[in-house]
């Protein structure tokens, strides 16, 4: 009986051992963790790479490929049997001796002195609201949902707001600029002329500071209490406070913020075409407008891809010396 079931036992483990190895057979290798570990941040990325090529890096990779042919009216069936142009539609662009590229020089000009004023009005009021509100007092968290207001509404209805209050006859701007303060002579003009340059600063500026203030609100966050109680014991005034502690500590925080609003800033489309409508006025000829008007009201498709190009080049310029310069200060402090 004994020796029975001890054959028993032997047959079990044996059987048990070839199930296991027939299970290992059948079953697929396994991946070793260190690999899944780092394929997995690419699988979480893929369908954020697959969208960013269909929304963004496949129209823009046609834009560069229009840049280079004659692209017209006649040829918007079929753009490319448009004839190849090689570079001639950038120096067209470029040539600013001719009416084309003086055009384009000048909406350049207009859109960095544009973009330069609203950038530092808006990082100007982000920040000095965005200390005012850091210490608690009675009604703070109101005055911070007022402050968010302009970010949170839609664009277009903001700015279609705006345009009615520019209006020169019935506009809110001009009653009580002329008619309560009587500041001016006569109601202006605000939508054409000089003062469009100035309206859509204001928009800009209006639209954009909300922004800026809840970043710099986030930043403070981080900044040690201990440091402005020190400060203070040592007889440090509020300025002093500012200067020494708080924008030193703001540094990284203000060089993403200000190149994420020049980025935005410079590139703005939506606020001259809905307050200008499709002509913007030559004192506010951003070159976003300018770009669309070469492309869908002159019907020069080549020409105002060229343009886009153009742009892209600087932009990316632009931002490549502007991490190159911010990292090296970086490491310059950190040494």
């Amino acid at each position: 009986m004994t020796a029975t079931m001890t054959e028993g036992r032997t047959d079990r483990a044996d059987g048990g051992e070839n199930a296991g190895k027939g299970a290992r057979r059948g079953r697929l290798p396994r991946v070793p963790a260190r690999i899944r570990r780092g394929g997995l941040p690419y699988l979480l990325l893929l369908p954020a790479v697959v969208l960013e090529l269909l929304v963004h890096l496949i129209p823009m990779v046609m834009g560069i490929v229009m840049s280079f042919r004659r692209l017209t009216q006649f040829y918007i069936r079929n753009w490319s049997e448009a004839p190849w142009a090689a570079l001639d539609n950038y120096q067209v662009a470029v040539d600013f001796d001719a009416p084309i590229g003086q055009a384009l020089l000048h909406s350049f000009l207009v859109t960095c002195a544009f973009t330069t004023l609203a950038v530092g009005l808006s990082w100007l009021f982000g920040v000095a609201a965005a200390i005012t509100m850091q210490d608690s007092f009675r009604g703070r968290g109101f005055l911070r949902a007022v402050f968010l207001t302009p970010y949170a509404l839609p664009v277009y209805a903001a700015v279609i707001t705006w345009a009615f209050m520019f209006q020169r006859d019935n506009g809110m701007i001009n009653h009580v600029l002329h008619d309560q303060l009587g500041l001016t002579d006569r109601p202006s003009f605000w939508l054409i002329g000089d003062n469009s340059f100035i309206a859509l600063v204001v928009v800009a500026v209006w639209k954009s500071w909300p922004f800026a203030f809840l970043i710099v609100t986030a930043g403070l966050q981080n900044i040690p209490r201990e440091l402005y109680e020190a400060a203070a014991i040592d007889g440090a005034g509020i300025w002093q406070q500012i200067r020494k502690i708080t924008l030193p500590s703001l540094r990284p925080v203000n060089q993403v913020l200000v190149l994420v609003l020049f980025l935005w800033t410079f590139n703005d489309f939506n606020t001259p075409y809905v307050l200008f409508g499709r002509a913007a006025p030559e004192a506010a000829d951003l070159i976003s407008i300018h770009i669309y008007q070469s492309s869908f009201v002159t019907w020069n498709f080549g020409s105002g891809s060229a343009m886009s190009v153009l742009l892209l080049l600087f932009l990316l310029s632009v931002t490549a010396v502007y991490l190159l310069l911010t990292s090296r200060r970086r490491r310059s402090a950190d040494a």
